[in-house]
């Protein structure tokens, strides 16, 4: 087989699991009315690493149905920096749904997620313990009737962590 043979059916594959932003409150009205509970996770999800992988898996213990939210390109560079993000969107939407405890991806435009929450009204909405319980998120995950679930994050596994690691490492390569 030649390598576009084998890499087009996981180019369709992930795209079960892909929500277009437009096609989003369709979905989650399909969600609702079969009565399933819905639990949300978002971020960047760049360079992904075990540390993402633990609250994802977190994150699908809590709800019938795990939607991560991603942000834009865009978005990042504007939140984070203009030399991020390092993985573009298509890509880091296709490794979020790899995760088979991972329902749906999606992705918002926006800085912060408050927006698509107020489209999705989570049951559950799940962050890392170091944004706390105050954080950006909660007021609109608590007045669409959902709740925080805040997880634990694993020792030296931040995004920035690593990419400092690589840094240093490269500094003393050259």
């Amino acid at each position: 087989m030649k390598p576009e043979e084998l890499a087009l059916p996981w180019q369709e594959a992930w795209k079960k699991k892909r929500i277009l932003p437009e096609k989003l409150t369709q979905t989650v009205q399909s969600l609702r009315t079969a009565n399933a509970t819905i639990a949300t996770l978002n971020g960047s999800f760049d360079l992904m690493h075990a540390g993402h992988l633990y609250i994802l898996y977190e994150a699908s213990k809590v709800a019938d149905v795990l939607i991560v939210a991603l942000n834009s390109d865009e978005s990042i560079r504007q939140y984070k920096s203009p030399s991020r993000p390092i993985i573009p969107l298509e890509y880091r939407l296709q490794m979020v749904a790899a995760m088979g405890w991972v329902d749906y991806v999606t992705w918002f435009e926006e800085t912060d997620p408050r927006e698509i929450l107020r489209i999705i009204r989570p049951d559950v909405h799940v962050n890392g313990i170091e944004y706390g319980k105050n954080c950006i998120e909660a007021d609109v995950v608590r007045e669409c009737g959902g709740r925080l679930h805040l997880v634990d994050r694993i020792p030296g596994l931040a995004t920035s962590q690593v990419m400092q690691k690589i840094q240093s490492e490269l500094q003393s390569c050259g």
